[in-house]
């Protein structure tokens, strides 16, 4: 499927604000891609499918889960909106013919991060949290011009950010979002 036919797809799967999400978080990695060297084509079409399952009714999520065999944790069953990563990768592959491993990692982690991530998955994690539509995150300006400058200190940055905001807010933290702060905040500390 080409770009054309994907954000024809999306506009239809996608409701309005989502969609300009998407569109947002595609061009932010293009441009991040853009800076590090990496592969325009595959950061764009990354960063149109990230949210590809994301309007997805919770139900139906969970009923999708179950019909691509897909695990799903207690945190993911109590918060539904981290469903949405795993789904889309499945989406992204049976739906959009995505078969390149780095695109479909770069989907499936974009929430939550992992240990020692790829370019790729760096950039859609770091293009989701600082698209132009985005602007309540704290510590957002120093967040944007980190992520042109250094992919793992961002990487630090926002899951440091995003373990204070879940915490004060009393919400459950899923395992990984901790691993990631741990791993980035270790090179951190080394630098």
């Amino acid at each position: 499927m080409d770009i054309k036919d994907i954000k024809k797809e999306l506009k239809k799967v996608l409701d309005k604000d989502r969609y300009e999400h998407t569109i947002g978080v595609a061009y932010t990695a293009t441009s991040l891609a853009m800076r590090y060297g990496y592969n325009v084509n595959k950061a764009l079409i990354a960063g149109l499918l990230h949210d590809c399952a994301k309007c997805v009714p919770d139900d139906l999520k969970i009923s999708e889960c179950q019909k691509y065999n897909i695990e799903l944790s207690e945190v993911e069953l109590n918060n539904k909106a981290l469903i949405h990563p795993k789904l889309g990768m499945v989406y992204a592959n049976v739906f959009y013919g995505v078969d390149d491993e780095d695109i479909l990692n770069s989907i499936f982690y974009h929430t939550t991060g992992r240990e020692n991530m790829s370019t790729l998955e760096k950039i859609i994690y770091i293009a989701d949290f600082i698209e132009p539509g985005r602007c309540e995150a704290q510590n957002l300006d120093i967040i944007r011009k980190t992520a042109f400058a250094d992919l793992d200190e961002c990487m630090y940055l926002i899951s440091r950010d995003t373990l204070e905001y879940l915490k004060s807010k009393n919400k459950p933290i899923d395992g990984m979002t901790e691993r990631v702060y741990n791993f980035y905040k270790n090179i951190h500390d080394n630098k």
